[in-house]
């Protein structure tokens, strides 16, 4: 096996992967949640191959028109699973985080498949691994990071709910069956396209999604500070909180009531700090963390089951968490 076939085959998509996180100015994806993302994207590839193996052999197609028709569906239906749950389970918080993960996950499914192309065919000419490794490696991670920045931004208007999800998973399908029609018919022209438009459009996203961060933060620090200033100064009456709080006092018993003002504090208070926390990634710093925030998740869970569902409802109205707030407390709870 030629050294040069290998690099060519796999080095592009790794590189690609590699650049998304140097730009990444908030390096907000953990290096072990990454490397998860690439082992399941490597998983992805070994169940397709066996459910593809399955599917041929059962429906006696060829693999060219297998590869234009039922492939994309199979192979992205398997890759977009973890992205899935990273985003149910608020482990993205941004489009580009999002972006990364999925890429990472394409990065590890084509390694996989190109490493048996490799083993497969040892005898197959230069201009092969070109196609494969700029192509081919480069479609999955792109299908991968389209769909994670189209089911984020879905997700996000619409909770994150099944039906939410589709659109997407149809857009990285029909650009993985559009890819592989122009591999069968004219494989240079598909390998050029994948290079010419993905990385001026993943510069653009990146770009576009730094600046609604940096927006974000902004406006959600200031916010969250001046709530804290009136819940610790005791001015809480004067506001729309205390207002409705007071207004809650003919449902709920005071001392539950008491116990949501307590609860409305320490998410103030997590949230500031994971704001912090992106805040001086973003300079370049290093935070480490600290033991107080930990006190504070267990008084939040505390607080949480005292209050109960109703409880939590009912506040609702005047302090909903978001996804991305949520998303916020795996930012500093995790080390």
């Amino acid at each position: 096996m030629d050294v040069v076939h290998i690099a060519v085959s796999l080095l592009p998509v790794v590189l690609f992967l590699a650049g998304l996180i140097l730009i990444d100015s908030y390096k907000l994806v953990r290096p072990k949640f990454l490397a998860t993302a690439l082992l399941m994207g490597a998983l992805a590839a070994g169940v397709g191959y066996v459910v593809n193996t399955g599917i041929i052999d059962a429906a006696g197609m060829s693999v060219r028109a297998y590869s234009s028709t039922f492939a994309p569906l199979v192979e992205e239906i398997l890759k977009a699973a973890f992205v899935v749950y990273a985003i149910r389970a608020n482990k993205v918080g941004f489009a580009v985080d999002a972006a990364i993960t999925g890429f990472a996950v394409g990065a590890g499914f084509a390694v996989v498949e190109n490493i048996y192309f490799l083993n497969a065919m040892p005898d197959a000419s230069l201009k092969i691994w070109v196609i494969r490794g700029l192509g081919t490696a480069v479609m999955h991670g792109g299908t991968m990071t389209i769909f994670a920045l189209l089911a984020k931004s879905i997700g996000d208007r619409k909770s994150a709910s099944w039906g939410a999800f589709l659109p997407a998973l149809m857009a990285a399908v029909i650009i993985h069956a559009l890819y592989n029609t122009f591999f069968i018919l004219r494989p240079l022209l598909g390998t050029a396209v994948m290079i010419m438009v993905l990385p001026p459009l993943v510069s653009a996203l990146f770009t576009e999604s730094e600046k609604r961060t940096r927006a974000w933060l902004g406006s959600g620090f200031d916010t969250d500070q001046e709530l804290l200033k009136s819940i610790l100064a005791g001015d809480i009456r004067g506001t729309r909180v205390g207002t409705y709080l007071q207004a809650l006092k003919e449902r709920f018993d005071g001392a539950i009531v008491v116990d949501m003002l307590c609860l409305i504090r320490i998410r103030v208070e997590l949230s500031i700090r994971a704001k912090g926390v992106l805040m001086m990634r973003e300079a370049g710093f290093k935070v480490q963390p600290d033991p107080k925030t930990q006190l504070k998740f267990k008084e939040l869970t505390y607080l949480e089951e005292t209050i109960g569902k109703t409880g939590l409802v009912a506040i609702e109205p005047i302090h909903n968490w978001t996804r991305r707030d949520l998303w916020q407390l795996n930012l500093i709870e995790e080390p």
